[in-house]
């Protein structure tokens, strides 16, 4: 396993030290590639919910408690702390505002800056529900992942309290207006990164964690551009509301996977699609849909047919971001397009899991273990996915052009989370 893990323990008790063992309701456990055992009761629902749950065998195991890890002396606030340290969530501490609801930047009593997350109801979830999946999500500690170091439950407001990511997203830096050219180490650098911390979730965690909405403002960068992936586990804590769903759609529609528009079933699959639609804003620079120009067109419909002709010709000029001119290794730009390729694949039987795209970006396997021994283009494997029968392909287009409507029919692109003034912290 090539990304970077930690043994996480969740719920720690009073002692120093917690024995684990099979009993009716255990105190929950988490741990990094875990041997094979029965497993504990799940936290969650078998509904395929992200989420996590625990794992356990006789040791004993001292307890950490990543909000204590990151200097935070507990992981419940009161809402008049959280209210104080953002001076009554004034506007100008506003980070940002999306389909969960509004991001504020606070600073604790103790001088700890954190990012508060103040939900918006609607989401039907009972208190007790909520504290189970946030008290889990809370000891998922790494270091490509935001940590959710508290919450707080007043008078059916629901708010998360997250370690504060300084240097603002993804999208902000790749596309927002003003801003330098992002260079290629740089971009090499938060793929890798957004892979690492998606392998913990998917192949670390017992059971997987599927985040469900990845894309490019929910990858925080600090000073150094090393990715922070945000918002994992947080699919339950949404609003049923249609207003709700429009809104997240439209911000997040390029990113989605065939089998979700057709089915509304998200896997670990799905997360490796949208990785690949990320990996395609680093390689073109090009926004996943353009919200004011060509809303008939993805970036993936736009680059499928040009990632299949780079790689049969090994050149990458029609595809690259013009603003990079020639300035990148060859070799890691024709890994990483073909990582991408592998990645939007129609097909999610036919998508590489994501620890397998991080070795391949990282060199450690050939392009053609990645692509079964097939380059893009040369197979009817290939060009069998464009019409596999895992999705529907004309109920895959009519939700797309449903979403394409909702589009064209509201608001959404003049205060777009793609204006890149909107989304300073992933929501």
């Amino acid at each position: 396993m090539h990304s970077e893990k930690s043994l996480i323990y969740v719920l720690p008790q009073e002692n120093s030290v917690v024995k684990v063992v099979d009993q009716p309701n255990p105190s929950p456990l988490l741990a990094s590639r875990p041997p094979p055992r029965r497993p504990l009761q799940s936290l969650f629902s078998s509904s395929g919910g992200s989420g996590s749950t625990c794992s356990g065998s006789d040791i004993a195991i001292p307890p950490t408690v990543p909000s204590l890890a990151l200097g935070f002396s507990k992981n419940t606030f009161t809402y008049e702390e959280l209210s104080m340290a953002t001076d009554g969530f004034s506007d100008a501490n506003l980070l940002g505002q999306g389909g969960f609801g509004y991001v504020h930047k606070g600073t604790l009593a103790n001088g700890k800056e954190v990012a508060i997350k103040q939900l918006k109801m609607g989401s039907g979830q009972g208190e007790r529900e909520f504290r189970a999946e946030v008290e889990i999500i809370s000891h998922v500690h790494h270091k490509h992942l935001v940590s959710l170091v508290g919450y707080c439950i007043s008078e059916g407001k629901r708010l998360l309290v997250y370690e504060y990511v300084m240097n603002n997203t993804l999208e902000f830096h790749l596309h927002g207006s003003d801003r330098p050219t992002m260079n290629w180490p740089t971009r090499l650098k938060i793929a890798l990164g957004i892979a690492k911390g998606l392998a913990y979730l998917h192949e670390d965690c017992y059971p997987k964690i599927i985040h469900r909405d990845i894309k490019a403002a929910n990858i925080l960068l600090d000073y150094n551009f090393e990715a922070k992936v945000a918002d994992f586990g947080l699919a339950k804590f949404a609003s049923d509301k249609n207003t709700h769903i429009s809104t997240r759609v439209m911000g997040t529609f390029g990113y989605l996977a065939p089998e979700y528009a057709s089915s509304g079933k998200l896997t670990d699959k799905s997360d490796v699609f949208s990785y690949g639609v990320m990996l395609l804003e680093l390689i073109t620079g090009r926004l996943p849909v353009d919200m004011v120009h060509s809303l008939d067109e993805s970036l993936v419909d736009w680059a499928r047919p040009r990632m299949v002709q780079a790689m049969e010709e090994d050149y990458f000029r029609e595809l690259v971001d013009p603003r990079l001119g020639r300035d990148y290794s060859h070799n890691e730009m024709k890994r990483m397009i073909a990582c991408a390729a592998a990645c939007v694949r129609h097909s999610a039987r036919r998508r590489p899991r994501i620890s397998q795209v991080l070795r391949a970006l990282e060199g450690g396997v050939s392009l053609e273990d990645l692509n079964d021994g097939i380059r893009p283009g040369h197979s009817r494997k290939y060009h069998d996915s464009y019409t596999s029968s895992d999705y529907d392909h004309h109920k895959y287009n009519e939700a797309m052009q449903k979403f394409r409507k909702m589009a064209l029919e509201t608001e959404v692109h003049t205060s777009s989370e793609y204006s890149a003034t909107t989304s300073e912290y992933g929501i």
